[in-house]
């Protein structure tokens, strides 16, 4: 199964579109997730808003993250999961996300959703995570409760906790679903996998070829 490195491409992609947004003023209201969603049914902010930034800092803590986490999910799970993954988190988290909040944008739904899927797959994968090496599944509980306490107001933050939460919980439901399905490819192939008698085989050779 060839890797495709789609991780690196909607990064790339992900950049030409902020240079967009700092270019053209009005580029970023087009396609911003916000009321105008529902008001006037312009459904395709769900998806357009996932590629979107407020500003630099914002833009490379998310390709730092789809980088990381992205190649390596894509490379357990293939390219075609993986970008059903990613899209599909982010356009969920955002319907969710849009009953909490005016307005949104960026990638963190879908790259949550990539993080969740992560840790159901590779939960004892070790990672760098908040200046520190810790095991997959001990990060993903750090980024849970801190975007918990982000939505009790335990701090002032502009950043889409609930937006985080719902693309980690579809990321796990993801993971799960992922993880019975390579469990069920390895018992099917362990059941077809063809064990040569090599003893039988000296004895073909010898009978029929020399």
């Amino acid at each position: 199964m060839k890797q495709k490195f789609y991780s690196l491409w909607i990064s790339l992609l992900l950049i030409i579109i902020f240079i967009f947004q700092i270019t053209f003023p009005k580029f970023t209201e087009l396609f911003l997730l916000n009321q105008r969603t529902i008001q006037n049914l312009e459904i395709w902010r769900y998806l357009t808003a996932i590629f979107l930034h407020s500003s630099l800092t914002h833009l490379l803590f998310n390709l730092f993250a789809l980088i990381v986490f992205g190649i390596y999910l894509e490379k357990i799970i293939g390219s075609k999961r993986f970008i059903i993954t990613f899209l599909l988190s982010g356009i969920i988290a955002n319907i969710i996300a849009l009953n909490f909040y005016d307005s949104s944008l960026g990638a963190s739904g879908a790259i949550y959703g990539l993080i969740g899927a992560l840790t159901i797959l590779k939960p004892t994968m070790i990672i760098y995570a908040f200046g520190m090496i810790l095991p997959m599944f001990i990060a993903t509980i750090i980024y849970i409760i801190t975007d918990i306490l982000r939505t009790l107001g335990a701090f002032d933050s502009n950043i889409g906790a609930i937006a985080h939460l719902s693309g980690i919980i579809i990321g796990f439901l993801f993971g799960i679903y992922f993880r019975l399905k390579l469990k069920n490819k390895d018992k099917i192939e362990k059941r077809t996998k063809i064990n040569f008698d090599e003893s039988s085989l000296k004895e073909w050779e010898d009978k029929f070829i020399k």
